[in-house]
């Protein structure tokens, strides 16, 4: 007796009775109940009792701290955090990563078999190091993008006769994020005893931000050998302006090489696609030889190549 659903019918019915059973436990277990006040919480100065899945989630927690801690990663991981915006601790980041691994490798082995686990639950750290990354180029783009008005702020507040710190306190509350978070942090490192300078060079060092070290320089100099510092940031601010201007020149006229370079890319997996659905016993030649298994690893050498090649001829530093 043969049966009437397809082994990948089969998978996702898998699937599906797995995520309605992860839905039932989390709803269980997060939903709301009756409104009761333990008798531990109505005595003064006692600690609340945390639930089982709490508990579980600070030794968890606990065990991976103490394994980065233990190997070295812990300062990167979270400058990396620190880089990209994410408040998150690098424990539950971490936490998370491997929650999301183990999920995706499980989702694989029942869709088909364990060689697309494995591919997916390691895929998953690659696309968290990729999304930090690309939400830190954000942050910093943003950050370089609003230099130009904090400039322009710090210099108004110091020709009215602030201080530098009530000139970076301005900026703090006035500007947008990430530049009122940034400067924010500065101003509350110099509250705890930190140097002004110190304060301004990590954060150019965070934010990869050329022309906020000409800025801390320039803040630098200013405070050993005196003079109007109003006058010096217009000076700064002025060079940054121009700047600003000729990289957006030169985005403008790479982006037609930017597009292409997405175009050329996508196109091998958008063709690869449309042939799996349209034609699978085209494709499937790939799979049943070592001469297919040869080209397709050829292919994607000679794609990482060409995507490196693209990436370095649209890309300019200046």
């Amino acid at each position: 007796m043969t049966s009437l659903l397809t082994p990948f019918q089969l998978a996702m019915a898998g699937v599906a009775v797995c995520s309605l059973a992860v839905l039932m436990v989390v709803y269980l277990v997060l939903a709301p109940g009756p409104a009761r006040l333990p008798l531990a919480r109505r005595r003064l100065g006692a600690a609340p009792e945390l639930g089982p899945l709490a508990k579980a989630t600070a030794g968890a927690t606990a065990i991976i701290d103490r394994a980065l801690s233990r190997r070295g990663g812990a300062g990167a991981t979270a400058a990396a955090l620190e880089r990209a915006g994410v408040k998150t601790r690098m424990q539950d980041f971490a936490l998370l990563v491997i929650v999301s691994a183990l999920s995706a490798a499980a989702i694989g082995v029942l869709l088909a078999g364990p060689l697309l686990g494995l591919l997916l639950a390691l895929a998953v750290p690659v696309l968290a190091k990729v999304m930090l990354g690309v939400l830190a180029s954000r942050r910093q783009r943003a950050f370089a993008d609003q230099l130009e008005d904090s400039l322009q702020l710090m210099a108004s507040s110091l020709r009215a006769g602030h201080s530098l710190l009530q000139a970076l306190n301005s900026v703090a509350r006035e500007a947008e994020e990430p530049t009122s978070e940034e400067f924010a942090r500065i101003i509350n490192e110099t509250r705890v005893g930190r140097e002004v300078g110190q304060a301004l060079e990590e954060t150019a060092q965070r934010m990869d931000s050329e022309d906020f070290v000409w800025v801390t320089q320039a803040i630098a100099i200013n405070r050993e050998v005196g003079g109007n510092l109003a006058e010096v940031l217009d000076g700064v601010g002025h060079t940054i302006r121009e700047r600003n201007q000729i990289r957006r020149q030169v985005k403008a006229l790479s982006a037609e090489g930017t597009l292409s370079a997405y175009v050329l890319m996508a196109l091998p997996f958008g063709i690869g696609g449309f042939l799996m659905f349209s034609n699978p016993a085209y494709m499937a030649k790939f799979t049943q030889s070592y001469v297919g298994y040869g080209l397709i690893l050829a292919g994607v050498i000679l794609l990482t190549v060409g995507g490196l090649w693209l990436r370095k001829v649209v890309s300019f530093k200046f």
